[in-house]
């Protein structure tokens, strides 16, 4: 790359980038502000796998939704808006490292809210994230008069979205649930609302490319939180033939879980608006179950080292749903658009559910890895026919 493709301008008009340029591709910033939100997602899957190791399953699941979703969104609202608007110059950058010190700030707070619930910090953190996303919209309105009445409905509509999570730190701690889930909406629905007025553009192969990367952030993630678990459980006892199972199937898990996601392009799918919607939107099941499986990992560590407290079928749980969480979402938002007959359309729905009856079996772990290998195998083979 020359040295003036990475030099930024002082201050440069905020025009939209053509959704047909050639040769897009993540700049050095994004990839920099993805690092960034990995920390705030191994944060989140930390507590999750302790929380469900000690037994509190049904409350530490509402919070682990809660936190991902913050991090998933201030993530998905940055990558959508560098997509048509990303400049490059001094302004830009610089807002950029507010939203990247938003996300730090939110993953500081992911353990309170675990520990006690204390949501301060990490509103604190999200509100900062979206105000500088703010004042990226505002520059937008101003360059651009085609899409300024989407850039200003942006604008607003995140604006009052923060005084109203700043509101949800004075209410009642039994109502912050539900007031967390009517804001979530609200957050949803600004989108929406926004590009109803002019849709701004976006460019489909970069925006997937954007997803593509941060999926393997979040596997790898999986990973790191596995091996963690593992290498504490090998310190402390050594090798065995448990801990090899563990192994030998957290790794046909995570390259499997790769290879369904990436076997076959997917931008087209994402060319028309409502579509884009319904796609983007998805992943936010998609990168929460793949993080959940790093802690469903950890957590089959520790039941085999007698750290968990829960039972073997709850321990094979925590491994199992994620993984048939996600196969069925790769169904819904990749594979069943594109199915021609019965056994494509299938395949995903009966694998699922194959892997929710693994932690019956004694090799949760194990079976899962097979049953993904299995599926790998049967879409490679039918894709190359």
């Amino acid at each position: 790359m020359h040295e003036t493709e990475t030099r930024p301008r002082w201050i440069a008009p905020m025009k939209p980038r053509s959704p047909d340029e050639t040769h897009r591709v993540s700049t050095p910033l994004e990839l920099f502000f993805d690092l960034v939100f990995v920390v705030a997602v191994a944060q989140a899957a930390a507590g999750l796998h302790h929380g469900i190791a000690e037994g509190h399953t049904a409350e530490v699941l509402p919070t682990y939704l809660m936190m991902f979703f913050g991090i998933w969104w201030a993530w998905m609202n940055f990558t959508w808006f560098a997509s048509s608007y990303d400049n490059d110059d001094i302004p830009y950058r610089l807002l950029v490292f507010v939203q990247m010190t938003g996300a730090l700030i939110l993953a500081a707070g992911v353990e309170p809210v675990f520990a006690t619930g204390d949501l301060t910090i990490t509103v604190i953190g999200y509100v900062v994230m979206r105000v500088a996303g703010v004042a990226q919209w505002f520059r937008a309105s101003r360059s651009d008069p085609e899409h300024r009445p989407a850039a200003v409905r942006y604008a607003v509509g995140i604006t009052l979205a923060q005084f109203a999570w700043i509101g949800l730190l004075f209410i009642p701690e039994n109502l912050r649930v539900p007031g967390f889930i009517v804001l979530a909406l609200v957050e949803l629905i600004i989108p929406i609302w926004a590009e109803a007025a002019s849709p701004t553009p976006w460019h489909a192969p970069h925006i997937k490319e954007r997803y593509s990367l941060f999926t393997i952030l979040v596997l790898g993630e999986a990973i790191l939180s596995t091996s963690l678990a593992i290498q504490s459980a090998v310190d402390e006892g050594g090798m065995n033939a448990e801990i090899t199972t563990i192994i030998i199937g957290a790794l046909l898990i995570v390259y499997a879980m790769w290879w369904l996601y990436f076997y076959q392009p997917t931008y087209h799918l994402i060319m028309d608006l409502k579509v884009a919607f319904y796609w983007a939107y998805g992943h936010l099941i998609v990168f929460a179950v793949t993080a959940a499986v790093g802690a469903g990992l950890a957590v089959m560590v520790d039941y085999v080292t007698h750290h968990a407290e829960i039972s073997a079928e709850a321990a094979g749980m925590a491994v199992a749903l994620p993984c048939a969480i996600f196969v069925f979402s790769l169904w819904i938002l990749q594979e069943h658009p594109r199915a021609n007959n019965a056994i494509d359309t299938l395949l995903n729905p009966v694998t699922a559910f194959l892997i929710l009856l693994t932690p019956f079996t004694g090799q949760p772990v194990l079976l899962t890895g097979i049953l993904l290998a299995a599926l790998v195998i049967i879409r490679l083979v039918r894709h190359l026919d």
